[in-house]
């Protein structure tokens, strides 16, 4: 293959049509409702600058990614917090969220499966929040990339739920495909038109070669997803596995998604984030990326041979801090 092999420019004013109808296609909405982003991260960061003024209150998950509070944050908004609790197994407490909201809420920011800890919200849940959000005049920001690995079952993304809902996603954590910074937002027409304008001052056009590459992985996404889920579905039970045999760890076990987030019961996760990674050459990610100190993040969407190093790695940093 040669540079002469390869289409470096295109249609892709407002983004391009096929790449367009194919997410459209695998979201199972209106072409108009779609706003092609560089990642589920510049999604949520379009979503929110889209909808909040300076001023405007919102209310955003505890624990949460970091991002989801730094843009609002950075966008001048009055920031509210509802709580994911810890021995509720971080599931969504609309009791929580509805004691927080306002008629002043503008806008709900929240994430399912829930990052970092991978509970799922159900269905029934979603609906009921968005009806608190209907009945407030606010909207629902649901960052759902990794629900993508809730592989096999007809669940709808929430913005089928109704126009209170933006929903924002990717290719990348479910299916392994970053490299493509191929994500996405779901929104009511005149919404996703105020995005795309948006878009002109943040990403203006897309890298052309990658949205080519996006168009095939989608025609191909159902062997993607098989192969993604296989090898979830071998890594997930080794993760487990881990977890029982350490006493010093304390975490639920996620039926589905690429993560689990332990909390260790003693000693420091940042010094154990840095001996792992200075003395054994591995990674997780502190919780304090996510509000939780006391927690580290582990991610299992690799080949399991490394999966098991890792997990041996992280073992003999655990009983070198014991």
């Amino acid at each position: 293959m040669t540079l002469a092999d390869i289409e470096l420019n295109g249609d892709s004013l407002y983004g391009y049509a096929p790449l367009i109808k194919a997410l459209a296609e695998k979201c199972g909405v209106d072409k108009d409702c779609v706003v092609h982003a560089q990642g589920t991260s510049m999604a949520n960061h379009l979503a929110m600058a889209a909808i909040l003024d300076p001023g405007d209150e919102v209310i955003v998950e505890h624990p949460a990614y970091d991002p989801l509070l730094a843009v609002p944050n950075y966008l001048g908004a009055t920031v509210k917090r509802f709580q994911r609790d810890r021995d509720n197994g971080f599931a969504l407490d609309l009791g929580a969220l509805e004691r927080a909201l306002t008629r002043r809420t503008k806008l709900i920011v929240m994430t399912n499966m829930h990052n970092p800890t991978g509970a799922l919200t159900d269905l029934e849940t979603m609906k009921r929040l968005g009806e608190l959000a209907r009945e407030a005049g606010a909207k629902v920001l649901a960052d759902e990339v990794y629900l993508e690995a809730v592989f096999g079952g007809a669940r709808p993304c929430s913005f089928q739920l109704g126009p209170q809902f933006v929903t924002t996603s990717s290719l990348t954590k479910a299916y392994g495909l970053g490299g493509l910074r191929c994500g996405w937002i779901l929104a009511e027409p005149d919404l996703a038109r105020k995005l795309w304008r948006l878009q002109d001052l943040f990403g203006v056009v897309a890298a052309h070669p990658a949205e080519r590459l996006s168009v095939i992985a989608l025609a191909n996404l159902d062997r993607i997803a098989a192969r993604a889920k296989t090898l979830l579905d071998t890594n997930r039970p080794l993760v487990h596995r881990f977890l029982d045999s350490r006493e010093d760890l304390e975490a639920g076990r996620p039926a589905f998604g690429t993560m689990c987030s332990p909390r260790l019961k003693n000693g420091d996760v940042d010094s154990l984030c840095t001996r792992l990674r200075d003395r054994y050459e591995t990674s997780v990610v502190p919780g304090r990326f996510f509000e939780m100190p006391d927690h580290f993040r582990i991610g299992f969407g690799i080949p399991t041979e490394m999966l098991l190093e890792g997990l041996r790695r992280l073992s003999a940093s655990l009983d070198e801090a014991s």
